[in-house]
């Protein structure tokens, strides 16, 4: 069976006809494009080189080619709407390494809770129009799909509402993205897999930053280490004052965590989930009122385009495992296999193109359908 047959051009067409222009960035692409986008698909790369080193590999997914393509066009900055469909190549031990994806990304709109909604939405009907090219609603009721959504923004306006150091939030906020529970998080080991660096970090404890940073300086210089895995020796002296600001725990008070944690165990109907993370931030004090407006907003615009926001699962500690996600996020799983991977998933990435070469951040947010799945879905197939 080809990757891109009939289905996969329905959906396609669906992506067109709703205003999204196809767009198919090239299959080989540099590497290192991807290393920060998140440890699973750094390590599913397809790796090669050319005679003068620099490293490719093949296309692992869509939302990053698409994006510099639009920064290498005129375009760049403005409103534009993109579709694609076509190959991705991720390796896998379980299933095909080559498999088909379809998707859309939405790049230079202000109205960010307005096209949130429609991505999803937008999404949904692709999916079902791979099935019956007449349907045209984003209805879940008596659907194969159930959906779960999450906002990461949302948890980073949480995090900075507690007055986190940045060490602390940029440790939780990773360990978040990875799966992993507070516990976990609290409870690695400073030290990581690289060594015991227990002595310095004792040294460090107590000492100004500025004192310390030129204690390890030195440490460095006398040992003759110019840099370390590219990283310069001042980064490196960072790294350890960060070590030495986690182990001794500065900043972070058991109140704290008890916030974290009932901040993470609310979920269900979003808009009683909207009212349990309001009742929250005003008994602990924090002001979200801004970001829970447009947790609201979103959810009326979602309802305006057809969908039952009742029929969706909001979870608090829902993350999706890519380090470029900054906003709403969203699945759709079989709703008969909610434990293996989403059919279709997406979300909101302002940040992404300035780390790829942007003046300045750029709202953007996008969907991948991933056509394999949804078709064995529909059709009933066994996997």
């Amino acid at each position: 069976m080809s990757l891109i047959d009939d289905y996969a051009e329905a959906v396609a067409a669906h992506l067109i006809a709703a205003g999204y222009a196809r767009c198919e960035p090239p299959i080989l692409q540099p590497a290192s494009i991807f290393f920060d986008s998140g440890e699973d698909l750094r390590s599913q790369l397809y790796l090669t080189s050319d005679v003068s080193g620099a490293e490719y590999c093949l296309r692992p997914e869509y939302t990053i080619p698409v994006s510099r393509h639009y920064l290498a066009s005129r375009a760049a900055g403005e409103s534009v709407a993109y579709s694609y469909c076509g190959p991705v190549f991720r390796f896998s031990s379980e299933h095909k390494s080559e498999f088909a994806q379809a998707g859309i990304e939405s790049f230079g709109r202000a109205d960010r809770e307005a096209v949130d909604a429609e991505i999803l939405t937008l999404s949904l009907e692709a999916a079902r129009a791979g099935r019956s090219p007449d349907h045209q609603s984003p209805d879940l009721q008596g659907s194969d799909l159930i959906v779960r959504i999450g906002d990461a923004g949302l948890f980073s306006r949480l995090l900075e509402a507690l007055d986190l150091s940045p060490q602390w939030r940029r440790r939780i906020a990773r360990g978040h993205t990875q799966g992993k529970s507070i516990a976990a998080i609290l409870n690695a080991s400073v030290n990581g897999p690289s060594g015991d660096h227990s002595g310095v970090l004792g040294l460090l404890e107590g000492a100004d930053k500025h004192g310390a940073r030129a204690f390890v300086e030195d440490l460095l210089s006398i040992a003759g280490i110019t840099s370390v895995g590219g990283r310069t020796p001042a980064e490196i002296a960072e790294r350890f004052l960060e070590q030495s600001a986690l182990k001794t725990g500065a900043g972070f008070s058991a109140e704290k965590r008890a916030i974290i944690e009932r901040f993470l165990s609310i979920e269900g109907d979003p808009d009683q989930a909207s009212t349990q993370l309001r009742r929250l931030a005003a008994e602990a004090g924090l002001d979200l009122n801004a970001i829970l407006d447009s947790f609201d907003m979103r959810l009326g615009f979602i309802a305006a385009l057809g969908l039952d926001v009742g029929e969706l699962f909001f979870a608090a500690s829902f993350t999706r495992n890519l380090d470029y996600y900054t906003g709403f996020v969203f699945e759709a799983h079989d709703r008969s296999r909610q434990d293996e991977k989403p059919v279709a998933g997406g979300g909101r990435y302002d940040q992404l193109l300035q780390t790829l070469g942007a003046p300045r951040p750029i709202p953007a947010v996008g969907a991948a359908i991933f056509i394999d799945r949804l078709r064995r879905s529909f059709a009933g197939e066994a996997r």
